[in-house]
């Protein structure tokens, strides 16, 4: 017999179709419209989001060039030499405690001129007298006790609770009112500084006038009268002073900025790369290139007499001050640790739970459900919540941490494992039942070889998604790199270290990952590409 399903359909079979189900072939105007009206109900579900959360607000009132400086500080650093200006004309050049540049720095994009000045400074000399008066006016005893007065009687209350002029206390006002003692001193300091910043950016530096120079603009600063700073002329986009006669701050744009005040201008120079990255300043690789350390470490005289120089060296670089490296490394691995510990505790116990939480392996209801809303209530609290429980609980620690992720996994992988369960074929169960095997048996034969793989795979995706799960969780005080991360945050200046430690996670996670794949895939029966 020939078929005809092939066969087109004649105008004649079409209209005697539509004439016995008209409602199939009845046009619906509405449906030539769905398409236009789900785009017209995206569009003002955006214009509502948009009004909602003031999003063009907060675009607008955003600060893009602290934005931009972050960004920047992941991949440079800053040395900040700080230049203040005394009221003699001196010049002093300071720099940070814990400079990149070490403890004597002298960097060639400075410039200084110098000259003998006369100073006054001021001397640390304390007279007996002074010395007793004071231990008088600290004393606890009343001033005329035996053992506090001193021998002149118009000390005994210099800090007496009555007023100045009182009977008690009135011959000390005089002696308030010294001058402190001095002393005058030859000097050679700093008149004048520039400071290149950048390629032809220079910021030249005098007691009473700045210049700033940026390409082919400039700009004066003068400093003075007073506490005045005034701008001379008109001031170009990259020159800002927020209100007349304060400070100005200059942009260098990504080589660094400045910051002049009426005694002194802050310069922050900003270069490309991660400072002292392998050696610290501290280091007597410092300041060494890669050949010169290689050759101390290979035919080198020894530097510390008690230790080989390859030695000293990793020793410098797992204790660099600036980097951390051993403490950062210790960090990631209890992230790790913390990670695989929680995952496979709540595996465990996940396990034998899911067979009680499974209405087709536990025929009890009461069972099922107690199990089943005890889960809920494991993976209903969020991770970060447990985390911030056990840091009170145990203190901050990798132990909070993995009791986080042990009780918010055991929830997820207990409703998982219940669910694969339900939806086994029971073909297989009843085959095993049929030839007479024990109930024991029958899971273990029946079961299992159908549901492990799943719970396998379901296991190993938590422990990748818990690695960087920990790194979170940690920066509430749970352990690992993510409480070592967020202090980096925290100082608004450690930029460059947080990118170190976020790029470690980051290859911790993609090696994680492609593990996991790689298991998961052999255990679902497929092929590793």
């Amino acid at each position: 017999m020939a078929s005809t399903a092939s066969l087109p359909l004649s105008q004649s079979d079409v209209d005697d179709i539509a004439a016995r189900h008209p409602e199939v072939f009845k046009n619906r105007p509405w449906r030539r419209y769905r398409a236009p009206l789900a785009i017209l109900a995206v569009v003002l579900y955006s214009v509502y989001c948009w009004s909602f959360f003031g999003i063009g607000k907060v675009l607008q009132d955003a600060n893009w060039d602290i934005a931009g400086n972050y960004l920047a500080d992941w991949i440079s650093y800053e040395v900040r030499p700080d230049f203040e200006i005394e009221p003699d004309g001196a010049i002093l050049l300071e720099w940070p405690r814990f400079s990149p540049l070490g403890s004597d720095p002298d960097p060639g994009w400075i410039t200084t001129q110098t000259a003998t000045m006369e100073r006054v400074r001021a001397t640390d000399h304390v007279t007996p007298a002074a010395t007793a008066a004071e231990k008088t006016a600290n004393s606890f005893m009343v001033p005329d006790a035996k053992g506090t007065a001193p021998s002149s009687a118009g000390t005994s209350s210099s800090f007496s609770f009555m007023a100045p002029d009182a009977a008690t206390g009135a011959g000390t006002a005089g002696d308030a009112g010294e001058p402190a003692a001095s002393e005058t001193v030859i000097e050679e300091v700093i008149t004048q500084a520039t400071v290149e910043v950048g390629r032809g950016d220079l910021i030249e530096i005098a007691p009473t006038r700045v210049v700033l120079t940026r390409g082919s603009e400039s700009v004066a600063v003068r400093l003075g009268p007073g506490e005045l700073v005034t701008v001379e002329g008109e001031m170009p986009d990259w020159v800002q002073q927020k209100r007349a006669g304060r400070k100005v701050l200059a942009s260098f744009g990504f080589d660094g900025r400045a910051e002049i005040d009426y005694d002194g201008v802050k310069v922050r120079h900003r270069f490309i790369g991660w400072e002292n990255f392998v050696f610290d300043a501290n280091s007597p690789f410092w300041g060494k290139s890669a050949g010169e350390v290689l050759g101390l470490i290979v035919s080198g005289p020894r530097i510390d007499p008690e230790r080989s120089n390859l030695s000293l060296a990793w020793n410098n670089i797992l204790y660099n001050a600036d980097w951390q490296h051993l403490d950062v490394w210790t960090k990631l691995l209890q992230t790790i640790v913390m990670a695989f510990v929680g995952t496979l505790f709540a595996g465990v116990v996940a396990f034998p739970l899911a067979f009680l939480a499974a209405r087709n392996i536990t025929r009890s209801r009461i069972l099922n459900q107690i199990n089943k809303r005890f889960f809920d209530f494991l993976r209903s609290v969020d991770m970060l919540i447990w985390a911030l429980f056990f840091t009170r609980a145990f203190g901050p620690g990798p132990l909070a941490g993995m009791s986080a992720i042990f009780f918010t996994d055991t929830g997820t992988l207990g409703k998982l494992y219940a669910e694969a369960l339900e939806n086994i074929d029971d073909k297989q169960r009843e085959g095993v039942r049929s030839v007479g095997a024990s109930p024991a048996s029958v899971q273990r034969f029946g079961v299992l070889p159908q549901v492990l793989p799943v719970f396998a795979s379901q296991a190993l995706y938590f422990w990748e998604s818990n690695t960087r799960s920990a790194t979170i969780i940690g920066a509430v005080g749970a352990g690992g790199i993510g409480l070592k991360l967020w202090e980096a945050m925290r100082t608004n200046q450690d930029w460059e270290n947080v990118a170190y430690m976020v790029i470690l996670i980051l290859a911790v996670v993609f090696l994680f990952d492609g593990i996991s794949n790689a298991l998961r895939s052999r255990l679902m029966g497929g092929q590793k590409r």
